[in-house]
């Protein structure tokens, strides 16, 4: 019983990470990453479509990405929705190749950049919470209808204890990463 709850904790806390890491490969460093354009939708036929399955999307060298659309006439909805979205991004088209240059990042930028990297570890270590919070809660119930002792329920709500401390250390690891990337010029 015991093993099946720290299993889903430490499920909960994987999920936690992964999402961590998902949302920070979405705030721009200044460098070209294709992950950035992971949430723009482009109008395929009537259907907002990722862009990633409508064309390939790549580094072609530090500060560039490289869109070729699968279909020549998606070239236009596709600058469109990059223009469109929030990232302040803009393309130029060469033929049947989108090249969008990633613009340097000011200063004011770097630390807007981490504010939102900060608000994002934040969510990560609620998220991490409440899966301790979750445990903790069935471990009381089990001791309250006495399908565990007192004292391994306290041992069971230590260990949880422990996982929580080691993902909530990751969280800050990655934080810490992520400042440290922002902040190079």
């Amino acid at each position: 019983m015991i093993e099946e709850i720290k299993q889903e904790t430490i499920t909960h806390n994987q999920k936690a990470l992964s999402a961590l890491d998902d949302a920070f490969n979405k705030i721009r460093t200044g460098r070209a990453n294709p992950a950035i354009l992971d949430n723009v939708m482009v109008d395929y036929y009537g259907t907002p479509t990722p862009i990633k399955q409508v064309a390939n999307v790549g580094i072609e060298d530090n500060r560039t990405l490289s869109v070729v659309p699968w279909e020549q006439n998606l070239v236009p909805a596709i600058e469109k929705a990059i223009m469109k979205s929030d990232l302040g991004l803009n393309p130029a088209t060469a033929g049947n190749n989108i090249r969008i240059a990633m613009p340097m990042l000011t200063e004011e930028t770097r630390k807007d950049m981490i504010k939102v990297a900060r608000a994002e570890a934040e969510k990560a270590r609620v998220s991490v919470r409440n899966g301790r919070r979750d445990a903790n809660s069935s471990i009381k119930d089990l001791v309250k209808e006495k399908e565990l002792s007192e004292d391994d329920g306290k041992r069971a709500e230590e260990e949880i204890q422990k996982l929580t401390d080691a993902s909530i250390a990751d969280v800050e690891k990655n934080l810490q990463e992520k400042e440290a990337e922002l902040m190079k010029v």
